[in-house]
């Protein structure tokens, strides 16, 4: 059989919920940093370092983590849009990471990505109609379903099939956004990729756009990984909850738990700093400032690359790099040689 062939019967087979659709193992993105007139590599940016996680299907996993911590270059590689340096992506079960470019032609039908800014992903020029029908052109299904599927999915994501013939500068941005997940259906995926994809918009809209979404899961059976820096929006959104620093993966499991019982020192910090609706509660809840700036990913500490900005860092920080392990058995791993239950008051606030 073909590596083709093999590809396209990886994409067509439909996995139940629950079933492990995406595997990431020791994922590392880096990036060459040159210069001079030969262009000479002088350096590397570590951007994705040694990243592990899963996702099951019909299950989303969110994505957190400072500007710059390799959110996004984690959905561009997963996706294969950037060259991953080390480890393996498996999607169903299949290692794709060195699928060529005819090999993850139809593994994309069933991998979908929506991108941050509403606008600049959609093609100015041309009309939703073809924007929405492009990836059925692209696999030939235009002929087979093309006018009629396109009308189908701007009714399934809120919009009107007459709005096919206008352009992208007549809607606004959380129409835009609807047009941008009506083009991800179009090929009716197992798995979306979701950048950043309501961080543009404002926050009513931002409220409609994640009801959405969480009612086309359920209706498709859909996987997400939900990138975003918002914690309050990915708690209302997600299953499980991956937090990342500087391109390591500090703590990840189910919402609940990172939410109630954080046990990384970062992660305690960013839930201390979501505003809480409740008066109250703000003035029980200690909040953590992190002191210094984000190190640069091209000369990264040695050891726990958080210790810099850490109020808990010892000697051994800096030598020994952390492992990703469950330290009190509540099934969500933290890497930190120092990890302890934060007060209830760090994690408490927003309602599931």
């Amino acid at each position: 059989m073909s590596g083709v062939a093999a590809a396209e019967e990886v994409a067509n087979v439909r996995l139940e919920r629950g079933q492990e659709i995406l595997r990431v193992e020791d994922l590392k993105t880096h990036f060459p940093i040159r210069s001079g007139l030969l262009r000479r590599q002088v350096g590397t940016v570590q951007a994705v370092d040694g990243v592990s996680f899963s996702l099951a299907a019909g299950e989303t996993l969110g994505l957190v983590g400072e500007s710059g911590c390799g959110k996004s270059t984690i959905a561009r590689t997963v996706m294969r849009l950037t060259e991953p340096t080390d480890g393996r992506i498996l999607f169903k079960g299949e290692d794709i990471t060195g699928f060529s470019r005819s090999q993850m032609r139809p593994i994309r039908q069933q991998m979908q990505i929506i991108f941050q800014d509403p606008y600049s992903s959609l093609n100015p020029r041309m009309s939703v109609e073809d924007i929405v029908g492009e990836p059925l052109r692209v696999h030939d299904m235009w002929k087979e379903q093309g006018h009629a599927r396109v009308a189908e999915l701007l009714d399934i994501v809120g919009l009107s099939p007459e709005h096919g013939k206008r352009f992208p500068h007549e809607f606004s941005g959380g129409q835009r956004q609807r047009i941008g997940v009506a083009r991800a259906l179009a090929l009716n995926p197992q798995l979306i990729i979701l950048d950043e994809p309501v961080s543009a918009l404002d926050v009513s809209i931002q409220a409609q756009i994640v009801n959405l979404l969480k009612r086309l899961q359920d209706e498709f059976d859909l996987a997400y990984l939900f990138i975003a820096h918002d914690l309050s929006v990915v708690r209302h959104i997600s299953d499980r909850v991956a937090v990342m620093y500087l391109g390591k993966m500090a703590e990840i499991g189910d919402h609940h738990d990172i939410y109630e019982r954080p046990t990384h020192p970062y992660t305690q910090a960013l839930l201390s700093a979501v505003p809480l609706p409740d008066p109250d509660a703000r003035g029980q809840r200690g909040r953590i400032v992190l002191e210094g700036d984000v190190p640069s990913p091209s000369n990264p500490p040695s050891g726990c690359r958080f210790r810099t900005r850490c109020w808990k860092a010892e000697d051994r920080c800096a030598e020994e790099v952390p492992e990703l392990i469950d330290r009190f058995g509540h099934g969500h791993p933290s890497a930190c040689h120092f990890a302890e239950l934060a007060p209830d008051s760090v994690g408490s606030g927003d309602a599931d």
